[in-house]
């Protein structure tokens, strides 16, 4: 069966005590994590006890296959259910489930943990078709999931955060859920003592500003936004923020946009390469990136690099102002998503 994503988090933390199989599976892999982890602490509170936790992988059962079945039907030494963990699992181990979904021994809760699996094939599509079985899909957060994300761990920690400071929390946030969870926890241990979360509070613990400024100027010279990228780098003077970083940031966003495309080329989708990218493209982003994926080709996004390229070489080898030789390079690739050149 399919869970659906606004049930996710209240069907880990309490699943049918009918429940047998569990598949959790997307591209947020600290959120599979998590949830995993609800799923097993429904049933066994320590997860760590080895004694009631088993903890395989595809390769343990690729080698030998009846070990699931053998963990499944184990009788607990404390006596009631135990949980089998799987991690790692992939399309590899479809036939194996299949068969263990006929009829399964025993009766511990098996959780499956698995990356990001096409729908309708594989076993994603056995878990979907199964009726014992659940199958969960473990997505980015939206902005508004995300906002209760941050309200709720730091609620647990007595802390509450100001709008302005929410915002900018979840500005930072939201590429992965276990990253998310360990920014929070950082942010909460700095403001221990305090009752409430202030902006520069977020600023001071979750990253440098001026990193996020010199995406936002990639951004703009890739969308053609004039305006945005005039205001993009003259905040990023302001902050003193490095012309050659600038330059260098421009180069990883446009190479990342060239690999996208080609993935395209060889016949993939464009949602399905951008999942590729590593690290992935932080939520707030994607649409501006798919924009940009979609607007540019190869060959002018590899005379972007050519251009930015050769933008790095003059910072070091000539006496012109840093910042103007990057202002201009990233202005005339603006011009080129615009078509003007």
């Amino acid at each position: 069966m399919i869970v659906q994503p606004r049930d996710a988090d209240r069907f880990a933390a309490a699943p049918p005590k009918t429940l047998r199989v569990a598949l959790l599976f997307g591209p947020d892999s600290g959120l599979v994590r998590e949830r995993a982890e609800k799923l097993m602490k429904s049933v066994v509170p320590d997860i760590s006890d080895a004694f009631n936790v088993a903890d395989l992988s595809e390769a343990v059962l690729d080698a030998d296959p009846a070990r699931l079945a053998d963990e499944a039907a184990a009788i607990s030494m404390m006596g009631g259910r135990r949980v089998v963990r799987v991690r790692g699992a992939g399309n590899d181990l479809t036939a194996l489930f299949e068969s263990f979904l006929e009829d399964p021994p025993g009766d511990a809760l098996v959780v499956v943990e698995a990356g990001d699996l096409s729908k309708g094939t594989g076993l994603r599509k056995l878990f979907e078709d199964d009726d014992s079985a659940a199958a969960i899909a473990c997505y980015a957060d939206t902005a508004r999931g995300l906002e209760e994300v941050v309200r709720d761990s730091l609620r647990a920690e007595g802390l509450s955060i100001a709008p302005d400071a929410l915002a900018e929390a979840v500005s930072r946030l939201g590429s992965d859920r276990g990253v998310s969870r360990r920014e929070l926890e950082k942010l909460a241990l700095y403001c221990q003592g305090q009752k409430s979360i202030s902006l520069d509070d977020v600023r001071a613990v979750m990253g440098d500003e001026a990193g996020a400024r010199a995406e936002e100027a990639s951004d703009a010279a890739g969308s053609g936004d004039f305006a945005r990228l005039d205001l993009a780098l003259e905040r990023l003077w302001t902050a003193e923020m490095s012309a050659v970083a600038v330059i260098r940031g421009a180069m990883g966003h446009f190479q990342r946009l060239a690999l996208v495309r080609e993935n395209m080329a060889r016949g993939e989708n464009l949602d399905s390469a951008m999942r590729k990218l590593r690290p992935p493209i932080h939520f707030l982003r994607q649409d501006s990136f798919k924009a940009q994926a979609q607007r540019w080709n190869s060959e002018k996004l590899y005379d972007a690099l050519d251009m930015l390229l050769e933008a790095e070489v003059l910072t070091k080898t000539t006496g012109v102002p840093n910042e103007a030789v990057c202002g201009r390079t990233l202005m005339n690739i603006a011009a080129m998503a615009k078509g003007r050149m």
